[in-house]
Protein backbone atom coordinates (compact mmCIF):
# COMPACT_ATOMS: atom_id res chain seq x y z
CA UNK A 1 0.00 0.00 0.00
CA UNK A 2 1.42 3.07 -1.39
CA UNK A 3 0.71 6.78 -0.04
CA UNK A 4 1.86 9.96 -1.98
CA UNK A 5 2.47 12.83 -1.24
CA UNK A 6 1.68 16.00 -3.37
CA UNK A 7 5.30 16.53 -4.12
CA UNK A 8 5.67 12.85 -4.63
CA UNK A 9 2.72 12.51 -7.47
CA UNK A 10 4.21 15.35 -9.60
CA UNK A 11 7.59 12.84 -9.34
CA UNK A 12 5.16 9.91 -10.44
CA UNK A 13 3.57 12.33 -13.10
CA UNK A 14 6.73 12.31 -14.80
CA UNK A 15 7.86 8.63 -14.26
CA UNK A 16 4.60 7.38 -15.50
CA UNK A 17 5.40 9.43 -18.49
CA UNK A 18 9.10 8.31 -19.08
CA UNK A 19 11.54 6.81 -17.12
CA UNK A 20 14.02 9.72 -15.94
CA UNK A 21 17.42 10.52 -13.96
CA UNK A 22 17.58 13.16 -11.27
CA UNK A 23 18.77 15.26 -13.53
CA UNK A 24 15.69 15.19 -15.95
CA UNK A 25 13.29 15.36 -12.72
CA UNK A 26 15.33 18.55 -11.28
CA UNK A 27 14.98 20.35 -15.04
CA UNK A 28 11.13 19.09 -15.95
CA UNK A 29 10.17 20.16 -12.52
CA UNK A 30 12.40 22.22 -10.89
CA UNK A 31 10.49 25.59 -12.74
CA UNK A 32 7.28 24.58 -11.35
CA UNK A 33 8.23 23.35 -7.87
CA UNK A 34 11.82 25.61 -7.19
CA UNK A 35 13.35 21.77 -5.92
CA UNK A 36 16.96 21.70 -6.87
CA UNK A 37 18.93 18.03 -7.05
CA UNK A 38 19.25 17.35 -3.36
CA UNK A 39 15.49 17.82 -2.81
CA UNK A 40 14.95 14.93 -5.55
CA UNK A 41 17.28 12.56 -4.58
CA UNK A 42 15.68 13.02 -0.88
CA UNK A 43 12.15 12.73 -2.24
CA UNK A 44 13.21 9.24 -4.51
CA UNK A 45 15.17 8.11 -1.78
CA UNK A 46 12.05 8.02 0.62
CA UNK A 47 10.09 6.86 -2.89
CA UNK A 48 12.47 3.48 -2.72
CA UNK A 49 11.46 2.63 1.28
CA UNK A 50 8.12 3.05 0.20
CA UNK A 51 7.83 0.64 -2.65
CA UNK A 52 7.08 3.54 -5.43
CA UNK A 53 10.03 3.59 -7.35
CA UNK A 54 12.85 1.79 -8.31
CA UNK A 55 16.07 2.53 -10.20
CA UNK A 56 18.52 1.00 -12.40
CA UNK A 57 22.13 1.94 -13.39
CA UNK A 58 21.95 4.08 -16.78
CA UNK A 59 25.67 4.74 -16.95
CA UNK A 60 26.69 7.93 -14.73
CA UNK A 61 23.25 8.27 -13.81
CA UNK A 62 20.23 6.24 -11.92
CA UNK A 63 17.56 5.67 -13.87
CA UNK A 64 14.13 6.29 -11.98
CA UNK A 65 10.89 4.08 -12.99
CA UNK A 66 7.38 3.70 -11.27
CA UNK A 67 6.73 0.06 -9.52
CA UNK A 68 2.93 1.35 -9.22
CA UNK A 69 0.58 2.33 -11.63
CA UNK A 70 -1.24 5.15 -11.31
CA UNK A 71 -4.85 3.32 -11.08
CA UNK A 72 -3.47 1.28 -8.47
CA UNK A 73 -2.37 4.41 -6.68
CA UNK A 74 -5.50 6.42 -7.77
CA UNK A 75 -7.83 3.45 -6.35
CA UNK A 76 -5.98 3.19 -2.94
CA UNK A 77 -5.74 7.88 -2.55
CA UNK A 78 -9.65 7.32 -4.21
CA UNK A 79 -10.67 4.59 -0.99
CA UNK A 80 -8.82 6.40 1.53
CA UNK A 81 -10.06 10.00 0.83
CA UNK A 82 -13.91 8.36 1.21
CA UNK A 83 -12.83 6.60 4.66
CA UNK A 84 -11.61 9.94 5.79
CA UNK A 85 -14.01 12.39 4.41
CA UNK A 86 -17.53 10.85 3.69
CA UNK A 87 -16.85 7.64 6.00
CA UNK A 88 -16.71 5.24 2.82
CA UNK A 89 -19.82 6.77 1.30
CA UNK A 90 -20.04 7.11 -2.03
CA UNK A 91 -23.07 8.10 -1.85
CA UNK A 92 -22.77 11.05 -0.05
CA UNK A 93 -19.66 12.74 -2.15
CA UNK A 94 -21.71 12.04 -5.31
CA UNK A 95 -24.83 13.89 -3.22
CA UNK A 96 -22.60 16.74 -1.91
CA UNK A 97 -21.00 17.57 -5.75
CA UNK A 98 -24.70 17.27 -7.25
CA UNK A 99 -25.93 19.59 -4.30
CA UNK A 100 -22.98 21.97 -5.15
CA UNK A 101 -23.70 21.61 -8.81
CA UNK A 102 -19.94 20.44 -8.94
CA UNK A 103 -21.05 17.81 -12.07
CA UNK A 104 -20.55 18.70 -15.43
CA UNK A 105 -23.25 17.23 -17.73
CA UNK A 106 -20.19 15.61 -18.67
CA UNK A 107 -18.97 13.96 -15.41
CA UNK A 108 -22.44 13.13 -15.35
CA UNK A 109 -22.69 10.79 -18.27
CA UNK A 110 -19.12 9.25 -17.16
CA UNK A 111 -20.85 8.64 -13.69
CA UNK A 112 -23.77 6.39 -15.53
CA UNK A 113 -21.29 4.54 -17.78
CA UNK A 114 -18.87 3.29 -14.69
CA UNK A 115 -22.26 2.47 -12.53
CA UNK A 116 -23.06 0.32 -15.73
CA UNK A 117 -20.11 -1.01 -16.17
CA UNK A 118 -20.24 -2.13 -11.99
CA UNK A 119 -23.72 -3.23 -12.89
CA UNK A 120 -22.34 -5.72 -15.76
CA UNK A 121 -19.68 -6.93 -13.72
CA UNK A 122 -22.24 -7.50 -10.93
CA UNK A 123 -24.39 -9.49 -12.93
CA UNK A 124 -21.33 -11.56 -14.94
CA UNK A 125 -20.33 -12.50 -10.80
CA UNK A 126 -23.50 -14.00 -9.72
CA UNK A 127 -23.79 -15.75 -12.70
CA UNK A 128 -20.59 -17.23 -12.99
CA UNK A 129 -21.05 -18.46 -8.96
CA UNK A 130 -24.65 -19.88 -9.48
Amino acid sequence: MVSLSDGEWKIMNVLWERESTITELKNQLGKETGWDKHIVITMLSRMEKKGAVAHKDGGRAKIFYPLVTREEVSMQETRGFLKKVYRGSLGMMVNAMVEDQALSEEEIQELYGILEQARKRKTERDESGK
